[in-house]
């Protein structure tokens, strides 16, 4: 890891800690916000936030072009993956919402390698070796599924890897945070639109949830949204989508420290393993191949 630049290790314990303990959040903040608002309205004033800052500070309004791929981008990214992720979890359990999203570097692998990019041996056998570390890991719990449910999450879960290849790839947002910025924009626009032609509304807001919102708007969308474009932009898909084994550890992990639950021998092994595996991925390589239009020209810290 201390071979790692320290922006990208610094983003790489972003998304692992802060994405790991947005699962506790969400929870707690859908006991007053319905799903799609609840995302819809958190990456919205993410956005929101960060592009006013930005403009403060001098920065290029975005053009037609970058606000386009920025919409893409943020469409699959948000709009669809956390869509129907929201979509699925009402008839999947957390044991096989888990599983799903453990399988997220594994699609990853194969958007890119549609690209010209497959991964290394190393990084294959840190991939499997993840994917097998989240499922003994989420194998204490139910995996009950209905087929509506697994059909969202394999689309959701489609449709995050796909936007991040294209973010990596092919499209070109405007520079540095601002990509960010708008991709926010639009997809926080995107969901709180789907929310609202769904019927949803905030029927009561308590103390608790409010929290919960707000800390998914600064920590989980300013702060963790932002370190894994940053990381999209720097290092090959397999380290960037490795937060998929690392958030249930850090999910388990606080559930130990907060909520008295317990870590048998079952989850102690699954979480060595992932940690094995997050080492592979760490010392395999740092950047990805260049393959048709990178981001990584148009992207820098901001």
């Amino acid at each position: 890891m201390r071979t790692l630049p320290k922006f990208v290790l610094l983003a790489l314990i972003t998304v692992y800690l802060v994405w790991g303990s947005t699962y506790l959040a969400i929870h707690f903040a859908l006991h007053s916000f319905p799903p799609f608002l609840l995302m819809g309205t958190r990456f919205l004033a993410a956005g929101v936030v960060l592009f006013a800052w930005l403009k403060l500070r001098g920065a290029a309004f975005p053009s037609f072009r970058q606000w386009r791929d920025a919409g893409i981008v943020g469409v699959l990214l948000l709009g669809c993956g956390m869509g129907l992720t929201a979509v699925a979890q009402q008839y999947v359990s957390s044991g096989m919402t888990a599983v799903f999203i453990a399988s997220s570097p594994l699609m990853f692998a194969l958007w890119s390698g549609l690209f010209g990019d497959w991964p290394s041996g190393r990084e294959w056998t840190g991939i499997l070796a993840g994917f097998a570390g989240a499922v003994l890991l989420a194998g204490s719990g139910d995996f009950a599924a209905q087929p509506i449910g697994a059909l969202a999450l394999a689309g959701a879960v489609a449709c995050w890897t796909f936007g991040s290849v294209l973010s990596q790839r092919k499209l070109a947002l405007a520079p540095g945070a601002m990509g960010f910025a708008s991709e926010m924009l639009v997809g926080g626009s995107f969901l709180l639109c789907v929310g609202l032609l769904r019927g949803e509304a905030i029927v009561t807001l308590d103390e608790r949830a409010l929290f919960a919102w707000a800390y998914l708007v600064t920590a989980g969308s300013l702060a963790g949204f932002s370190a894994y474009m940053y990381l999209l932009s720097k290092v090959s898909p397999a380290l960037a989508s490795s937060y998929a084994y690392v958030n249930p550890v850090i999910a388990v992990v606080l559930g130990v420290w907060l909520a008295d639950e317990s870590l048998g021998a079952r989850e102690t092994v699954a979480m060595a393993i992932i940690l094995g595996s997050v080492l592979l991925l760490t010392t395999a390589r740092a950047a990805p191949k260049p393959a048709g239009r990178s981001l990584r020209a148009n992207t820098s810290t901001q």
